[in-house]
């Protein structure tokens, strides 16, 4: 993912300096003295860290003027249309009624919002910027999706991940031929700042 990230951005980033550090959020320690990142980033992620201990992190390694920014559009198991309720049906049918999260057991919600964690966190000047995002899908597309993702990942099925792959191919030829397989999302971005900071 690291590699990928950077591949994806150098072109994009000319001289400016960007840095990827393979290790945990609330474990990173700056690789240098007088090191100061401008900008924090955490996408769906977020959710499954130790938000406090990564946003304490984040003032300790960060220049004063710093952001942080939390971002993500949910997932095709929350997007409400036909296509991705009949998807969610199949996937239950093979591994039951709950939403499968991390190695083993089943997601849970966050007991708090992402923006309180921020408004006791160094970063509480918070603003919210929601992007529209429209994704036109297509059977593989959905099919390689739900393989990186925890709720279907292929361990999860056994030996039947290749059938439930057949089956997924299937409903969602059958949708795009009707409807099409049309995702408008929401990318929400939320953008923290020490209160009285730069902008």
């Amino acid at each position: 993912m690291l590699r990928e990230a950077t591949e994806t951005l150098a072109p994009l980033l000319g001289d400016s300096p960007a840095g990827f550090h393979c290790v945990r959020a609330e474990d990173f320690t700056p690789p240098f003295d007088g090191y100061r990142a401008d900008l924090v980033t955490c996408a769906r992620a977020f959710h499954w860290m130790p938000r406090p201990a990564v946003l304490t992190m984040a003032d300790r390694v960060t220049a004063p003027g710093a952001g942080v920014a939390i971002m993500g559009d949910g997932s095709l198991w929350t997007y409400q249309a036909q296509w991705t309720a009949d998807l969610q049906r199949l996937i239950q049918s093979y591994l039951g009624p709950e939403r499968r999260a991390g190695t083993a057991g089943a997601y849970t919600e966050p007991g708090r919002r992402y923006e309180d964690d921020l408004a006791e966190s160094a970063f509480s000047d918070v603003s919210e910027h929601r992007i529209p995002v429209r994704r036109t899908w297509t059977p593989a597309a959905v099919v390689g999706y739900l393989r990186s993702t925890s709720f279907a990942r292929p361990a999860l099925f056994g030996d039947l991940h290749a059938r439930f792959e057949q089956e997924a191919h299937l409903l969602l030829e059958e949708h795009g031929r009707n409807e099409g397989l049309i995702e408008d999302a929401v990318f929400t971005v939320l953008l923290a700042r020490r209160p009285g900071g730069d902008r």
